[in-house]
């Protein structure tokens, strides 16, 4: 006999994840936010945010690895957001965008246990929480283009 408790299938397990996964990245940016504007280390800047957030350790070690290769390849990741952030150069970005598009850069370019389309979907959710009226246009603008340049390379 089995402990009564239904058996999970793996969507439901992916959408309960899905919140808690969103949180990280949310922890993510604000770190980035804070080594970029504050000049933090990576690693103490994301411990201190992480200490504003309920995470389970998976998801703590998921913002540790978004953090880590976010730092590792950024001069790559700032170079793709030039290239397509037409009419705008990284340091005159508002921060907000800048590591907003850092983070999805990433996550696009580096990680492909996720799909570039939930990298775009979630960083659009954070530009509409924290950029301005502009922000989120602008970051689906610059992401639609490096996921249809990405495309067009696996093609070839």
């Amino acid at each position: 006999m089995g402990t009564g408790a239904a058996p999970v299938d793996e969507m439901s397990r992916k959408k309960r994840s899905q919140p808690v996964r969103r949180l990280a990245r949310e922890a993510v940016v604000k770190a980035l936010f804070a080594v970029d504007l504050g000049g933090m280390a990576p690693r103490d800047a994301l411990d201190y945010v992480l200490e504003d957030f309920d995470l389970p350790p998976g998801a703590v070690v998921f913002a540790r690895e978004l953090m880590d290769g976010v730092m590792a390849h950024k001069a790559e990741v700032d170079a793709v957001i030039s290239e397509f952030a037409v009419g705008w150069r990284i340091e005159r970005m508002p921060a907000v965008d800048r590591n907003i598009l850092r983070l999805a850069v990433y996550e696009i370019s580096f990680r492909d246990d996720i799909p570039a389309g939930a990298s775009v979907n979630e960083a659009v959710e954070l530009a509409k929480r924290y950029g301005d009226e502009d922000t989120p246009k602008f970051v689906n603008g610059v992401l639609g283009e490096v996921v249809r340049r990405r495309a067009a390379l696996m093609e070839s």
